[in-house]
């Protein structure tokens, strides 16, 4: 039989949300062939992003992804979704990359094509015993994607599908700007109605403290949103929005809070106003760069200072928090930083509220799980184009994407519902 038919090759769901597993497997091979399991996916950018895996076919003739180990290519052992997060850019394309989805409303589509044969490049050039489509997508069937702008407020909602009302949750990003909405289209299908906030761009006014209360008061008089169920996410400099806000506004009440990779330390403005600015986290005579001229900026906010006017009091918290953080951050200070503000929750008697995750050999950019790791790429600060070192190595910083954002969305499910949690699926 193996000799008469061709290979067959199943991908289980064709269709999924980025954060669901797919099994892949692979049938009619003959027993013992060495094949090579090959993802594909092109860029809104135009770069291709690719990863791959060896095995070696079952007496029974079969490859299944999530049972057999990968002895090689770019993730090796019993991975799953290997195919998936160790993608990486095809040699010869662009450099310093990273795989953001821009256009929510379309598909992230992926080639998985099985070769025969263990390969390590050139698959552009061979043809596949068989190669099936699958589609990634952020945003679940139903969920409703609204612009928004009023004033200097700029932003997206996206809505869960039916009647509502449901939790809410203000979802913001750090210091590269402008409007980033997958995370905020995930949450939305997971049963939240998220704003995904811009907050910094080059046709807005500077970001304060009022701009923030007046998105925060808005969002919950939607009348989709359960107006104490408000919860605020936040990403790097949006970790420290997301704190100063809970610490110091007496407009914000957020019914919790998540943080991933952030700090609480910065250089006030007179008083306990926040105005963003470049030079409000710490002192950048500590900006290093490494051999590969990576620009290093874990040090600026170091020693964490005891000075309470350079730092956010989080003696203050009256919410519960999540704070995400990986060990090989090199963009923040996010472990010490965690560390200092378990310290001051501690002394205040509060440790009911929060909840740590601290990753080893996670990076900066923990992001939903599956999604291809990036130790550096190009970012621009202060109008220069700079690569940054953020850290992590691919294996724990993806065991650590895909860990905390089932512990996030538990968090989230306590806090936020009562009861279960409706969710979309594809």
């Amino acid at each position: 039989m193996h000799n008469n038919l061709r290979p067959i090759l199943f991908v289980r769901p064709i269709r999924a949300l980025v954060d669901e597993l797919f099994k892949v497997l692979v049938d009619n091979l003959r027993p013992g062939s060495p094949v090579t399991l090959h993802s594909l996916h092109l860029s809104e950018d135009g770069d291709h992003w690719e990863a791959f895996g060896h095995y070696v076919s079952s007496q029974r003739g079969t490859v299944s992804v999530a049972d057999d180990l990968s002895f090689g290519g770019t993730y090796s052992g019993k991975e799953p979704m290997g195919l998936l997060w160790s993608q990486r850019p095809v040699p010869g394309g662009r450099r310093d990359l990273r795989l953001r989805k821009m256009n929510v409303t379309t598909p992230m589509p992926v080639h998985i094509s099985v070769y025969s044969g263990h390969l390590t490049g050139g698959f552009q050039d061979q043809f596949p015993l068989a190669s099936v489509l699958t589609e990634r997508w952020y945003m679940a069937p139903g969920v409703k994607r609204v612009s928004v702008k009023e004033g200097n407020i700029l932003g997206t909602l996206f809505i869960p599908p039916g009647p509502g009302p449901f939790p809410g949750l203000l979802d913001m990003w750090g210091g590269g700007g402008g409007l980033v909405e997958y995370r905020a289209a995930l949450l939305a299908s997971h049963g939240y109605v998220t704003f995904a906030l811009s907050y910094l761009s080059a046709t807005q006014a500077p970001a304060d403290k009022t701009l923030f209360e007046s998105v925060f008061s808005m969002f919950k008089t939607h009348p989709q949103v359960i107006p104490d169920k408000v919860g605020i996410f936040g990403l790097s400099l949006g970790t420290l929005i997301t704190l100063f806000l809970a610490v110091e506004s007496k407009v914000v009440r957020p019914a919790c809070c998540v943080c991933v990779s952030g700090t609480h330390s910065f250089i006030r403005d007179k008083g306990s106003t926040l105005t963003l600015s470049h030079d409000m986290l710490g002192d950048y005579s500590k900006v290093r760069v490494d051999e590969n001229n990576h620009v290093i900026w874990h040090d600026i906010t170091l020693p964490i200072s005891t000075d309470f006017s350079r730092k956010l009091d989080l003696s203050k918290l009256n919410c519960p928090l999540m704070l995400v953080s990986g060990t090989d951050d090199q963009s923040v200070a996010a472990v010490e930083a965690a560390e200092d503000m378990a310290q001051m929750i501690h002394a205040a008697g509060k440790d009911h509220l929060l909840t740590k995750l601290v990753y080893p050999g996670a990076g900066h950019l923990i992001e939903p799980p599956f999604a291809p790791h990036c130790r550096f790429s190009r970012f621009i600060n202060k109008g220069e184009k700079l690569t940054f070192l953020w850290g992590g190595h691919t294996k724990p910083h993806s065991d650590a994407q895909e860990d905390s954002w089932k512990k996030i969305l538990a968090f989230l499910q306590m806090h936020l519902y009562s009861s279960s949690s409706p969710r979309a699926s594809m």
